[in-house]
């Protein structure tokens, strides 16, 4: 996958100060496309994200690749300008674009100052509506998508999330890394880079957040502008992805001293009656802070670890509770049991009353954090209408958290953690750890 960084000049404009209140109005323009807004007049600068739901799951058979590789080619040549000229125009406007794709999505993101926004406005949209595609700027970013995928077929880690892919999903499409392989990459021609660019663009799956110097009625004319040359419909979305994976161990046979082990098991779904409840114990099994179970159990108590956490995965076409860990190799069995062993201490015991009020100081506490700045602010927006939240979610969702007892809790950590379901991709040369071999 492609990334790009926001240049350091552009970024120290979106750094706005902690809002405690963050107003967000919905815009529809003119044309009918609807966007949320936060207007933010300080400071004359506006962020925008985009995002297209359907992402890189929308790869036709035998094109793998085609969408991550059209991602990287969105900025290189657009209208009139081949990609030098791009670059120097979105320079000259001091304006900021990045791009991306996923699993699930396409994401555009634009910082742009107040006096240069016409411009900045039809730079962008010359990028989303009439993209060159030049054949040396494909093979160009070709080489370096081939780059990184060779360079994931040397990291433990991917190639865990690459067995780990495979034997959950299969043939859907989350069953293989969006970027492609080196085979499916060097097949592709303009045309299937063309045809990803249509598939994906659409918008009947858009999806806009703006925040900063902007009223209303200027966004509307700037969605218009923007994005009404889009056309409506695209390539149908994939079904459900299955879960194909049975309990038990993969080992991955790697020359390295540590083993990296990834685990887990089907989860639950974003739109479930049970997920904050699910949201709140994670945090208190593995959500990532020194103060989790796993944490203590394998790192403080056993020094298995540096660092071990899990998390939820509400993905638009399957849900899974996820984990990861690195040891070294003569120590990735034990580390295996006792992450078992946790699993099923949590699914039958549940958590202490002083867990969930810890838990719930933190979450609450954490969340203003995500809302510092402009880019931040319309992406947590962007965000939240993919996910189907309301509108006034950001002022509600700590009370959600809050509202969780500890009998829910309970009731829902023997749901949600099954151990007899659980499976771990150990990538490495694990010493007594027997599973099977990974294909």
């Amino acid at each position: 996958m492609i990334r790009f960084v926001i240049p350091a000049a552009v970024a120290l404009f979106a750094a706005l100060p902690l809002r405690a209140e963050i107003a967000i109005q919905e815009v529809t323009s003119p044309g009918g496309i609807t966007a949320w807004l936060v207007e933010e007049h300080s400071i004359p600068f506006t962020a925008l994200q985009i995002r297209f739901k359907g992402g890189q799951s929308l790869d036709r058979d035998g094109k793998r690749g085609a969408v991550n590789l059209m991602t990287g080619l969105i900025e290189e040549g657009a209208g009139d300008l081949d990609a030098q000229g791009f670059a120097a125009a979105r320079e000259r406007l001091a304006a900021s674009y990045g791009f991306d794709s996923y699993n699930d999505g396409f994401s555009v993101s634009a910082q742009f100052l107040t006096e240069n926004r016409a411009e900045a406005v039809e730079l962008l949209r010359s990028a989303l509506i009439e993209p060159r595609f030049d054949q040396d700027a494909i093979d160009r970013v070709r080489d370096q998508v081939l780059s990184n995928i060779r360079s994931d077929a040397q990291d433990p880690g991917e190639l865990g999330q690459a067995a780990l892919r495979g034997r959950i999903f299969g043939d859907h499409p989350y069953g293989s890394d969006g970027s492609g392989t080196i085979e499916s990459v060097n097949a592709l021609t303009r045309d299937d880079i063309v045809q990803a660019w249509k598939d994906v663009l659409v918008k009947e799956r858009l999806y806009v957040a703006a925040v900063g110097d902007i009223t209303p009625d200027a966004l509307g004319t700037l969605l218009d502008d923007l994005l009404g040359g889009l056309p409506e419909t695209g390539a149908a979305l994939p079904g459900r992805a299955p879960y194909d994976l049975e309990a038990g161990v993969t080992v991955v046979p790697f020359d390295t001293p540590q083993s990296v082990i990834l685990f887990g098991h089907e989860g639950i779904t974003r739109d479930d009656p049970d997920f904050f409840a699910a949201y709140v114990v994670n945090q208190i099994f593995g959500g990532g802070n020194f103060s989790s179970r796993l944490m203590t159990e394998v790192r403080e108590k056993r020094g298995l670890t540096y660092g071990i956490g899990t998390y939820l995965a509400p993905y638009e076409h399957a849900e899974l509770i996820m984990g990861q860990a690195a040891t070294a190799n003569a120590r990735a069995a034990e580390t295996v049991q006792v992450v078992r062993d946790e699993w099923a201490r949590i699914a039958n015991e549940g958590i202490t009353a002083q867990e969930l009020e810890d838990a719930k100081t933190y979450l609450t506490g954490a969340y203003p954090l995500r809302f510092d700045g402009n880019s931040t602010i319309a992406s947590q927006m962007v965000g939240m209408q993919m996910e189907d939240l309301p509108i006034d979610y950001i002022a509600t969702r700590n009370d959600k958290v809050n509202a969780v007892t500890l009998e829910e809790a309970n009731r829902v950590a023997k749901r949600i953690y099954r151990p007899e379901d659980l499976h771990f991709v150990v990538v490495g040369q694990p010493d007594g750890l027997v599973g099977t071999a990974a294909q």
